[in-house]
């Protein structure tokens, strides 16, 4: 039983054995999400199903209290923020300047970018959470899943019920995932085709994580990519493939048609509408910090503060963050080697380490107030990775210029993204910080407990992010990287944001395909703010740029995902205990999500070890046919198998 009696300040909070479960999750979830962003450019929130498995353990335990399992919550949560690393770092392997991912260096980007980003954070606290009426979607469902779990009786057997949703969710999900891998059942199904002159596809990966995805992200977002699908697949294929020679392979001119114009257009879009979203909460920020730094002057004063006001102190925040500068210096400097900053290094990585604390403390604050607005799993932090490495870029071009030579070119962009990853880790990390914040204000927690916490978890995500990493580049690759095969990770961001940083300081980029997207971004900008007005479902241009930068194969199950979430919300609102009816839908989501993810690593492991791109196979190719009709029946029966098995544990539960 978890005891939440008497005051916080009682209870048990920063515990060892909390530190040690916290890490542990950290460390699945994290090889989990890796996997997950890399095959499908999204994450998922870690926070709700690491509380349910925090308080289903430690329920065995004496002594358990709810600010001990918001510790293991908050611990946890850097593995479903620190792995968007995985948007920038698998770049330096597609553009050649890595073959793999030195460990300590991928180590040292991601803790000391993720420690910066709790730093940043930390003056925003009051701001945006304590004095704040952002409604910090996440933070609150977290606090309520702590709540519900504190007390005796109903509430541990919800814990218990949701621990073994997210059992079934996995175990079904991987073992689908282990029937593709022996060629017993289709896990991907599509073809291309003429239209007019044209032509354009139609596909979909038979993938339970992506239904998952779609449970999680909400029916706005996912209509939203359903749009962008159709414009990119149902428009501009027709139209650009027009311009090819389609009598050959059709496949070879869509293939090549998508990933060097449609993907440009979509990054667009996706610029514009992080530019959009800057622009709206640049006020709001500015407030913000203006009344944290009033309040911080008001508790040196000599003012007496609450428990729950108590941040790390301001000279241990600064001190990190002025600390941090000489581990960065090293790293830049190191990374320089062998191009053409190695001959004048001074002058660029001062500038490099301005730009990370300038770039940085702002994107903390943006994705902060991301965060609080639409929660840390919809914010749109990839959109302003693209930001950042155009504004690195850039900062690479007022100081070397252009007309180089391919080998120097290749390191400035290497640099550039390098840099932009050390900045990434800082959006990622403040992305989820205040997220967790909200949910240590709503249960009576310590903040600066929280925040050391968070460094905790950055550190255990750093340890197991690089072998993740380094295994699923031998195992598999990346798409667009050289000696990339056919079951390659398409790693969308990162693919993405090297060809940025190659567009610009290479200057062959196309700005008109970009402008294009940008164009497109603006219209659904304005959809978005009539919908707004009008009081309708909002139509967020992040998830349409999206949806039109993602292959259709990725994309088209989101939403179908999507919808089936609408609809267990609505039964779950017409429920007798709708809040946790509706967890238990998350739970399963997660469980699809958090399975499939687990097996890809576990199966890239197999890969590497063998050899062979498909070591598990007990069919051959003449199976084909016969395992796309057991793929599709077997996927729509699970589904349903498994959303009726939550269903019932739901509805008896008393």
């Amino acid at each position: 039983m978890i005891d939440t009696s008497g005051r916080a300040a009682d209870l048990r909070e920063l515990t060892l054995r909390g530190i040690i479960l916290g890490g542990l999750i950290t460390l699945l979830f994290t090889a989990a999400n890796v996997y997950l962003g890399l095959k499908v450019g999204l994450t998922f929130a870690t926070s709700i199903p690491a509380a349910v498995i925090s308080m289903a353990i430690l329920r065995f335990l004496s002594g358990a209290t709810i600010l001990e399992n918001n510790i293991v919550q908050t611990i946890a949560s850097a593995a479903g923020t620190l792995a968007a690393i995985i948007f920038v770092l698998p770049g330096l392997v597609i553009v050649g300047w890595w073959q793999g991912f030195p460990y300590w260096t991928t180590a040292a980007v991601c803790f000391i970018g993720g420690t910066l980003g709790v730093m940043f954070s930390v003056p925003l606290r009051r701001a945006l959470v304590a004095g704040s009426d952002l409604p910090y979607p996440e933070g609150v469902a977290a606090a309520e899943v702590l709540k519900v779990g504190s007390r005796a009786g109903d509430g541990a057997e919800e814990n218990q019920r949701g621990l073994r949703t997210i059992l079934l969710g996995s175990l079904v999900s991987a073992g689908f995932a282990l029937l593709g891998a022996m060629k017993l059942a289709a896990t991907e199904i599509g073809r291309n085709f003429k239209i007019g002159a044209g032509a354009s596809g139609a596909s979909a990966s038979l993938s339970l994580a992506l239904i998952g995805v779609g449970h999680l992200v909400g029916l706005s977002v996912g209509l939203a990519m359903l749009l962008g699908m159709l414009i990119a697949w149902g428009g501009l294929m027709p139209v650009l493939t027009a311009a090819q020679d389609v009598a050959g392979s059709v496949d070879d001119v869509v293939g090549a048609v998508f990933s060097q114009q449609v993907r440009f257009i979509g990054a667009g879009t996706i610029g514009v509408a992080a530019l959009w979203t800057l622009f709206k909460i640049v006020g709001p920020v500015v407030r913000g910090i203006q009344g944290s730094i009033a309040s911080s002057r008001a508790r040196g004063a000599g003012e007496t503060v609450a428990l729950g006001e108590r941040d790390l102190s301001f000279g241990i925040v600064v001190g990190t963050i002025l600390g941090s500068l000489v581990p960065i210096a090293g790293l830049l400097w190191f990374f320089a080697q062998g191009g053409p900053i190695a001959a004048h290094p001074a002058g660029v990585i001062a500038a490099t380490l301005v730009f990370v604390l300038f770039v940085g403390a702002i994107i903390a604050a943006v994705t902060g107030y991301m965060a609080g607005l639409i929660g840390a799993s919809n914010s749109p932090v990839s959109g302003v990775g693209i930001l950042a490495v155009i504004a690195a870029s850039l900062m690479l071009l007022f100081f070397f210029g252009r007309n180089h030579s391919e080998a120097d070119t290749a390191a400035l962009v290497a640099y550039a993204l390098f840099t932009t990853a050390i900045v990434f880790s800082v959006a990622t990390i403040s992305n989820d910080n205040l997220q967790d914040l909200k949910t240590g204000q709503l249960v009576g927690a310590t903040p600066w407990k929280q925040q050391f916490a968070l460094v905790i978890g950055v550190g255990f995500g750093s340890l197991i992010i690089p072998p993740v990493l380094d295994l699923l580049n031998q195992a598999f690759g990346f798409a667009g990287a050289e000696g990339a095969g056919a079951n390659a990770l398409p790693a969308p961001q990162a693919a993405l944001i090297s060809a940025l940083a190659k567009g610009v300081l290479g200057g062959d980029l196309r700005w008109d395909l970009i402008g294009y997207g940008a164009l497109i971004g603006v219209v659904v900008i304005a959809v978005d703010e009539l919908l707004g007005r009008l009081g309708k479902m909002r139509l967020p241009p992040l998830g349409v740029g999206m949806g039109i930068y993602l292959p259709m194969s990725l994309t088209i199950l989101i939403p179908i995902g999507a919808a089936i979430g609408h609809l267990w919300e609505k039964r779950a609102a017409r429920s007798a205990k709708p809040e946790f009816y509706s967890r238990m839908g998350v739970l399963l989501a997660t469980g699809f999500i958090v399975g499939e993810s687990l097996f890809g690593v576990l199966f890239a492991g197999v890969v590497a070890g063998s050899g062979s791109d498909a070591p598990l196979a007990v069919v051959g190719e003449g199976f084909a046919t016969n395992a796309i009709l057991i793929g599709v029946l077997l996927f729509v029966g699970v589904i349903a198998f498994t959303y009726r098995r939550t269903r019932a544990a739901a509805d008896a539960t008393p």
